[in-house]
């Protein structure tokens, strides 16, 4: 295991995505994310998506890959936890499912176009 690699960063990503080609790639980003928040952080090159619990960075990156046609520059991970509710009913009390989301980072000039 190298601590220090002479290799930049993207290629390195870029060669552990293309290895991960086992066929679950689709399933990787389950839809867009679009907030407020997500909708200005286009303008500079990043874009969110909802993916599974079980995705990890090198599995997005491929995915944006295979289905944008766009290499990401990174990849960050984020868990949402779930949440307490009020329900404004008698019920009480019910529970925000927990979420986990992908920013993706591009280069300069590169964008995604979801519709």
């Amino acid at each position: 295991m190298a601590l220090f690699s002479s290799k930049p960063k993207s290629t390195q990503l870029a060669r552990k995505a293309a290895v991960n080609t086992d066929g679950r790639l689709s399933n990787v980003l389950t839809k867009p994310w679009l907030s407020e928040k997500a909708l200005i952080g286009t303008e500079a090159g990043v874009y969110v998506f909802e993916v599974p619990p079980s995705a990890t960075k090198t599995d997005v990156a491929a995915a944006v890959e295979a289905i944008y046609k766009v290499a990401p520059r990174k990849v960050r991970m984020v868990n949402l936890p779930a949440k307490r509710k009020a329900l404004r009913t008698r019920r009480g009390l019910g529970a925000q499912a927990a979420r986990h989301k992908a920013y993706v980072y591009l280069k300069k000039g590169e964008a995604i176009q979801f519709a």
